[in-house]
């Protein structure tokens, strides 16, 4: 069934909706009424067309507000929010039409295959049976576990919605393109925070804001925007791209997020690796290198010394001559704190939010899944990688060969990123990590549909 085609059975459910629509605005009040109209208009989109919820979903990825819910008082380090963002309902309410769907339509396949689905697989089921057991245990609160393991499960939903729905290359473009504006609304929005003085944060993340968050989305935006960049001829769009990157750039700066800074720092070298035969581009990232430290903001430069230079208060640990500021102190022993701790529970660790927050992804997923969930999490990588790595090489289309590259990139920069920070199951990060994983996971499949011109069945 084509995308832009409603089946009898689409018009009569969608009736159907409506006629209970209209019973029950005749007895709501004007706001009920209109949060019911903007809820039906959203069930029509995700129900008549699941790519036009795509778009949806990546205008309200960084762009939708974020309530507190309640808070996580788990071992170790202090306690951290358990919050819903619009994109939350929105992701439950695609799902409940994508179901609804493939119960109706028999031929729709609910889930298709990828070489990374079993990976997927995996890593869920150890993250549920060591929460189950230290639910079991009494190490975890049920409710709160529920929750955050329903966040893991949101942005690989994320990515079965792309490798399910999007069945052109054209769509592909739209995607990425609607994914690189809504960067550059987010960059401009952090800019515009310089004048007050304050680490720069994304909209709606609270009073003291999330400047990691924002930080790691940026470098893994940044990663797809040079991956385009060096593969597309089109002069007019690799000006545009070279523009965003600048806008990206300061906006990065602003965050002051010293995870994002090695994370960006990673993304040059890997740059620098894979275009080991370009001469130019060398000459430029080596050129960066060396005037980027020189005209940096002052509160840039200090941010990054004040990692070595940091006995303000007293108490922070030290290296040789060396004193560590007190946040990279705190982090470190949360670290000590979890990676002692593991060595009661090694193999499932203690569960999902068994433990308070610990910036950093590796230690986290140790401490809270044990070796097996690390393993796992190794093997999804290291699967992912290998796929990306394929497509990149195999593709001839130059927007598609700088999206897998972009993917690569991205992945080094944010296994960099996750060294000081929970990257990996922060949402605002890892929606569009796993959109653009499941539009390259694809690409080879639109390629081999295109070259057949034998009729290929497209999802609605």
């Amino acid at each position: 069934m084509h995308a832009s085609m409603v089946k009898p059975q689409d018009a009569l459910i969608v009736s159907v909706l409506a006629a209970v629509l209209a019973l029950g605005l005749t007895l709501a009040t004007p706001t009920v009424g209109l949060q019911v109209v903007f809820g039906f208009l959203v069930v029509l989109v995700a129900f008549t067309s699941v790519p036009a919820s795509l778009f949806l979903l990546i205008f309200s990825m960084l762009l939708s507000p974020e309530i507190a819910v309640g808070r996580v008082d788990g071992r170790g380090v202090g306690p951290r929010d358990l919050s819903l963002r619009v994109d939350d309902l929105l992701l439950v309410i695609i799902g409940f039409s994508w179901l609804v769907k493939t119960i109706i339509y028999r031929d729709l396949a609910l889930v298709r295959e990828t070489s990374i689905n079993r990976p997927i697989v995996y890593y869920m089921l150890v993250c549920v049976l060591a929460t189950l057991i230290g639910v079991i245990a009494g190490r975890v609160r049920p409710l709160t576990a529920f929750f955050f393991i329903l966040k893991y499960f949101e942005y690989f939903f994320v990515f079965f919605m792309v490798v399910n729905h999007v069945s052109t290359k054209r769509q592909v473009v739209s995607l990425v393109t609607a994914l690189l504006a809504i960067c550059f609304v987010i960059s401009v929005y952090a800019i515009a925070q310089i004048p007050s003085g304050q680490r720069a944060s994304a909209p709606f993340e609270g009073e003291s804001g999330e400047p990691n968050t924002l930080g790691g989305y940026l470098v893994f935006i940044m990663a797809i925007v040079m991956g385009l960049f060096l593969h597309l001829k089109s002069g007019p769009v690799r000006v545009m791209l070279a523009l965003l990157m600048g806008f990206i750039s300061l906006a990065l700066m602003a965050t002051l997020s010293r995870s994002s800074y090695l994370a960006a720092g990673v993304l040059m070298l890997a740059v620098a690796a894979t275009q080991w035969r370009r001469p130019g581009v060398l000459a430029l990232i080596l050129l960066l290198a060396v005037v980027l430290p020189l005209v940096a903001p002052a509160n840039v430069k200090n941010r990054v010394n004040e990692t070595f230079f940091g006995h303000q208060y007293g108490g922070e640990i030290t290296v040789g001559r060396v004193g560590l500021d007190l946040s990279t102190t705190e982090r470190l022993r949360s670290w000590q704190y979890v990676l002692k701790d593991w060595l009661h529970s090694p193999l499932l660790g203690r569960g999902v939010t068994g433990y308070a927050w610990a910036d950093a992804q590796y230690v986290k997923i140790l401490g809270e899944t044990g070796l097996a969930g690390l393993v796992a999490f190794i093997f999804l990588i290291v699967r992912l990688w290998r796929r990306a790595r394929e497509t990149f090489l195999a593709e001839q289309d130059p927007f598609c060969k700088g999206l897998a590259h972009g993917l690569l990139l991205g992945m080094v920069a944010m296994l960099a990123h996750g060294i000081g920070a929970n990257t990996f199951i922060i949402i605002r990060i890892m929606e569009p990590f796993w959109l653009c994983a499941g539009l390259v996971m694809i690409l080879p499949r639109l390629t081999s549909e295109q070259a057949d011109p034998a009729p290929q069945r497209a999802l609605a």
